[in-house]
């Protein structure tokens, strides 16, 4: 298992190798696909095709570069969270949030996912975790031998708490969401941004940070929180007015 870390806007590229199989989850935008193609051919050898790609969201920092991705590997099945599917396929910019970066958003076929879905590695499997709020079709993806979930905009960064007023997204399911990670017991995860999240103390400590914001914030109403900044356009996270702890420092991959 490789992060590629994300560049400028991408989000983390996740690569998973197993004996039968390479499964790839999240692409990128499209503005630097042709250097994500060539760093993840960096990692395979010259007969090994990735078969399949599995996008968290559909938010174009995540699924930009999925149609260039098909284009590099033909046989490359694409999944994603039901909900996601036909924006997916229609290219439509304005769900995907790839209007607020300035970019049309590359149209590519999808095949939909559910909760609990497995893809099969053959020393092993990868897992989908249905973690709507931030997206409809919000999944996180387990690395079964690793106890590692991918996790995407659901939690954007340790110290970064998910931007809620997106199309589709809805507080109620995200607080559902970061409890269903907290249950998990996990000894690590990968948020959309910088390294993983490791150590299952650590990871309860930061996933409970998120979820008692979101519930402060569901009992007052909604509301983002007084004195934080409005987010860019194209940010998919808040980013809090006192800062919150952040452990992890970003390496080259892991």
């Amino acid at each position: 298992m490789t992060r590629l870390p994300g560049i400028h806007h991408d989000a983390n590229c996740v690569v998973v190798q197993g004996e039968a199989s390479v499964v790839l989850i999240d692409a990128g935008t499209s503005w630097y696909q042709a250097l994500q193609v060539e760093r993840i051919l960096g990692l395979l050898d010259e007969t090994t095709q990735p078969e399949h790609l599995l996008l968290t969201s559909r938010r174009y920092p995540f699924s930009g570069a999925a149609a260039h991705f098909v284009e590099q590997w033909p046989d490359l099945r694409v999944h994603a969270g039901e909900a996601g599917v036909a924006a997916l396929e229609t290219g439509d910019f304005f769900s995907t949030w790839a209007n607020r970066y300035d970019s049309d958003m590359p149209a590519v076929r999808a095949e939909p996912m559910s909760d609990l879905d497995i893809i099969a590695l053959g020393d092993g499997g990868v897992q989908a975790i249905a973690l709507p709020g931030h997206a409809p079709e919000g999944m996180g993806f387990m690395v079964e031998d690793r106890s590692t979930v991918v996790v995407g905009a659901a939690l954007p960064r340790a110290d970064l708490p998910a931007r809620l007023d997106l199309p589709g997204a809805s507080l109620l399911e995200h607080v559902s969401s970061l409890k269903r990670l907290l249950s998990l017991d996990l000894d690590a995860l990968v948020p959309m941004r910088g390294p993983a999240i490791r150590g299952a103390p650590h990871v309860r400590e930061v996933v409970s940070r998120h979820l008692m914001h979101f519930e402060a914030v569901l009992e007052d109403e909604g509301r983002r929180p007084r004195g934080w900044a409005r987010p860019a356009p194209s940010a998919l996270w808040l980013t809090p007015r006192d800062p919150w702890p952040l452990e992890e420092r970003e390496q080259p991959s892991e």
